[in-house]
């Protein structure tokens, strides 16, 4: 195959020989499928994907996708995966989270790599409690839920994690669903083409330690009136039928008419309208917002690390290691 050439794959080429061991059900079996599928069209070599992830059910994931991968530490997993991205530009970097090693002891890391703006993407795998550590609550847990670390009901105000992408400076912000897997690969396509940090919340389920968590958005039955898909440059409408929309207006989000739905914009200049949308109730009549939130161009850390790196180089020479341990001020001991 020629350098130029696109390479041809398909799913199986990214199953690794490693079992996959989640729980039965568990909804992270369906996200590797999808991802599985999605890498296989992006027209990227394996030898080009790295996956990193740091501690959780979800941190299991490199050890079964077929490309090069990087299992961390806990919360850390943006970090490393900053450095990779940095020393070798030209490979696609995927991260894998979950909502406990991301937003909890990971929450720092996460903030930082996204105002950075390093092109890696990050996958955040959504279900409301930690797993692997047998069923405590998270950032993520709605108030009220008994866990094991919360015996009467859990006091915290849980996070928005799309809440937190758009004020961390995000340029692309979306959000998708295990199950829903053709919505899942279309969000992981346009998170791939957008140069620059790639956020992707992905409400997933668990069905051990708090099963349908989303059912109440997700359900096969309820899904249609209870789920609007944004689309940059179309209109809001949902329903099986197409038949309801969402308008904006200065103070409210009203439920309208398909022909008076506003039509979404994933570009504007602050990201006010996303933050709206994406605080909105599920208990209420206006439905969860899936779909993309946001994507804006900014400069890429990397590229500009690279230039100025170039840029010093030309004017000051190579230098080496004996010059920068003798730099600045030394002393001499006797």
């Amino acid at each position: 195959m020629s350098t130029t050439e696109t390479p041809t794959y398909k799913k199986k080429d990214f199953v690794s020989d490693q079992e996959v061991r989640w729980c039965p059900g568990c909804g992270d079996y369906a996200i590797l499928n999808g991802v599985q599928q999605a890498f296989a069209t992006l027209g990227v070599p394996k030898e080009k994907f790295a996956v990193i992830s740091g501690i959780g059910c979800s941190s299991r994931f490199p050890y079964y996708m077929d490309t090069y991968g990087f299992h961390t530490i806990h919360g850390r997993a943006p970090a490393i995966a900053s450095g990779v991205k940095i020393a070798n530009p030209e490979l696609d970097v995927w991260v894998v989270t979950g909502d406990g090693d991301a937003l909890s002891i990971g929450g720092n890391h996460l903030i930082h790599a996204m105002r950075r703006n390093l092109n890696i993407k990050v996958m955040l795998f959504n279900n409301r409690i930690y797993g692997l550590t047998k069923g405590q609550y998270s950032p993520t847990t709605v108030p009220g839920m008994k866990t094991p670390s919360t015996p009467y009901g859990s006091l915290d105000a849980p996070f928005n994690p799309i809440a937190v992408a758009l004020g961390a400076g995000a340029s692309f912000v979306a959000r998708t669903v295990d199950t829903q897997i053709p919505h899942l690969k279309e969000i992981l396509a346009q998170a791939h083409a957008h140069k620059g940090f790639a956020f992707i919340e992905i409400l997933q389920n668990c069905v051990i330690f708090n099963d349908g968590a989303f059912e109440h958005i997700v359900g096969k039955e309820v899904r249609d009136d209870h789920q609007v898909n944004l689309r940059h440059g179309e209109p809001m409408v949902y329903g099986k039928e197409l038949d309801k929309g969402l308008r904006l207006t200065p103070n409210d989000i009203e439920i309208c008419s398909p022909a008076e739905a506003s039509v979404w914009k994933a570009d504007g200049p602050t990201g006010a309208n996303a933050f709206r949308l994406c605080q909105g109730s599920e208990t209420a009549e206006v439905p969860v917002p899936i779909g993309l939130f946001r994507q804006v161009e900014r400069p890429v850390l990397e590229d500009q690390i690279h230039a100025q790196v170039n840029s010093v180089t030309e004017k000051l020479g190579e230098g080496t290691l004996e010059a920068l341990l003798g730099a600045g001020e030394t002393w001499d001991v006797d």
